[in-house]
């Protein structure tokens, strides 16, 4: 096995180019785990924990572009009050060295449903940045990810970003599991409110073979607010609403059982999720916090 150090991103792209079916490692949370067990052997590994391009966010264009390279510790710390879903999905990442090393970008390339990071990039409409030695491009983040950890990611190409928009409302993040970090989650819920646009985004994470967003639940609760004018007169959600939001999320889900829960259990965690993240992200709203 080869492993290769480049110190530029167009280093690193050229060494892509020359071995595309060569594995990146930055952060390693999941890849390790992967190496440990034998799972996958490559020819080659390329660290990429030296390309400074890939560690770096700014604003571009109304959007927040972030490195693949970002860690969950900075993205707390830097990006905490301008991304609330996305911080409190990144607490609930593993212990505080996993953070100080683990990156959305990581989860992005592993592309599994129980990513942590994902489902708040979903009700965000986030897009994935992608390079190679032929160029840039940048696919929505649900067309990215195509299944069970499998994305679109040609051979040769490398994540260098992702573009959300600042939170222009609450957000909320909760998951399922046998404590809140250190942890991978049984199931999880993400929720968005965008106010300009008069929606509630939700979507469901490991409940599915890929995050999935609450399209049903997300009409409901857009109609109960048009009727009731609450987005102009905000005031508390009557307990009926939360009640068909949440099984409408559950509805969304597509759980399988496994040795972190049932099937069963899974879709009644994801109802309650939603009901729990639609209160807590609306409250907020009425709070003031818009």
């Amino acid at each position: 096995m080869d492993f290769l150090q480049p110190t530029s991103l167009t280093e690193a792209l050229d060494i892509m180019s020359a071995h595309p079916e060569a594995l990146p490692i930055l952060g390693g949370t999941d890849v390790m785990v992967e190496l440990n067990f034998d799972r996958r052997r490559p020819a080659q590994i390329v660290d990429l924990g030296r390309v400074a391009e890939l560690d770096d966010w700014g604003a571009e264009n109304g959007r927040l572009r972030i490195g693949a390279g970002v860690t969950y510790a900075r993205l707390i710390a830097d990006l905490g009050e301008r991304l609330p879903g996305l911080a409190i999905a990144s607490r609930t990442v593993g212990s505080p060295q996993i953070r100080n090393r683990g990156t959305v970008g990581g989860n992005l390339g592993t592309s599994s449903p129980a990513g942590d990071g994902l489902p708040p990039l979903y009700v965000s409409d986030a897009e994935v940045e992608l390079v190679s030695s032929e160029g840039r491009r940048r696919v929505p983040v649900e067309r990215f990810i195509t299944g069970p950890k499998r994305n679109s990611l040609a051979p040769g190409e490398l994540i260098s970003a992702f573009l959300i928009p600042e939170a222009e409302g609450p957000q909320q993040y909760a998951k399922i599991g046998t404590r809140n970090a250190m942890v991978i989650a049984v199931c999880s819920v993400a929720l968005a409110l965008h106010p300009s646009e008069r929606q509630v985004a939700a979507c469901v994470g490991s409940a599915g073979p890929t995050p999935i967003r609450a399209l049903d639940a997300e009409r409901f609760i857009a109609g109960v607010l048009e009727e009731g004018n609450l987005w102009e007169s905000p005031r508390a959600l009557g307990d009926t609403a939360l009640r068909r939001f949440g099984e409408l999320v559950e509805l969304a889900a597509r759980p399988i059982s496994d040795v972190r829960g049932t099937a069963a259990y899974r879709l009644h965690a994801v109802g309650v999720l939603g009901e729990r993240t639609l209160k807590w992200a609306w409250n907020d709203y009425c709070g003031g916090s818009r």
